[in-house]
């Protein structure tokens, strides 16, 4: 099982800024605010999406014209981009309102982080076109493509637009509330919602990890599902890719997670450690080499 890297750089504040970016430039209509309307032509979003922002607390107009129509700000269509950030970095809709308000939030860091993204998608695109040029040209009048070719065609076309949208992995536990405390103190997971039933029990937990999305659930004898602790083993394991492997092996280290071994570059290319979680869960914190 596999969770993507966390990613200090999205959410912290970047070295060089302190404070927020005006996204409307001199000259735009940032000193009297935009109409709904407005803002929808401008963004390619619709006036229902934003008044569905709205009505869960997401996103409100900061004024009013004379004539009472909603005026969002320089500073709304910041939050507004935020909006439609996050859920692109994984983090539920419902969680989005949470992180919005998160004090280390640092624009430049996450349109960089965005920009990335963008980078990837380009490459995978070249990298399509390029075979599709190849193979272009490399037909007869008397043939067809070759039947490799074509089969790396399609699995580049996979690839680029895959109908998989989301991977949430899901990790089982005996006593939920205690794993969802240990894994934000201890491994420094990022907090997310805790359902209870109407005795107050927790029956489901989600919890952040860079850009992956980690589910608590219960054990399930109907499904087979038992957490390492009552197996008395592990069958799955997690990898986290982390900033300072070093640093997170200390802080998890004095915070009573159980090290398996330490930091270690390890012939593969990677420096990593390994520990377990309150009810003997295996995890891999690790950072390529080089």
């Amino acid at each position: 099982m596999f969770v993507a890297a966390f990613d200090a750089e999205t959410l912290a504040p970047h070295a060089t800024s302190g404070s927020t970016v005006d996204l409307m430039a001199p000259g735009s209509r940032s000193d009297v605010g935009r109409k709904v309307g407005e803002l929808a032509a401008a963004t390619g979003l619709t006036v229902r999406t934003l008044r569905y922002y709205e009505e869960i607390g997401l996103l409100a107009a900061s004024g009013r014209s004379a004539g009472g129509h909603r005026l969002y700000s320089a500073a709304d269509v910041e939050r507004l981009y935020r909006i439609c950030l996050l859920p692109r970095l994984s983090l539920p809709l419902a969680e989005v309102g949470r992180a919005l308000d998160d004090p280390a939030w640092s624009i430049r860091a996450a349109m960089a982080h965005h920009l990335r993204g963008l980078d990837r998608h380009l490459e995978a695109t070249a990298t399509l076109r390029s075979l599709l040029a190849h193979v272009i040209g490399s037909l007869g009048d008397d043939h067809g493509p070759d039947t490799q070719d074509l089969l790396d065609v399609l699995e580049g076309m996979t690839m680029l637009e895959t109908t998989l949208q989301r991977r949430i992995s899901i990790l089982v536990y005996a006593d939920l509330e205690a794993a969802y405390e240990f894994l934000t103190r201890v491994f420094g997971l990022g907090p997310g919602q805790l359902a209870r039933d109407d005795e107050g029990q927790v029956i489901h937990g989600e919890m952040q990890a860079g850009d992956g999305v980690v589910w608590l659930h219960r054990e399930s004898p109907e499904f087979g599902l038992a957490s390492p602790r009552s197996l008395a083993a592990s069958t799955a394991m997690v990898a986290v890719m982390v900033e300072d492997v070093d640093a997170h092996f200390r802080h998890a280290a004095e915070h009573g997670a159980s090290i398996l071994y330490e930091p270690v570059d390890q012939p593969y290319g990677y420096r990593e450690y390994s520990a377990r979680d309150c009810e003997g869960g295996l995890w891999s914190f690790m950072k390529p080499l080089g």
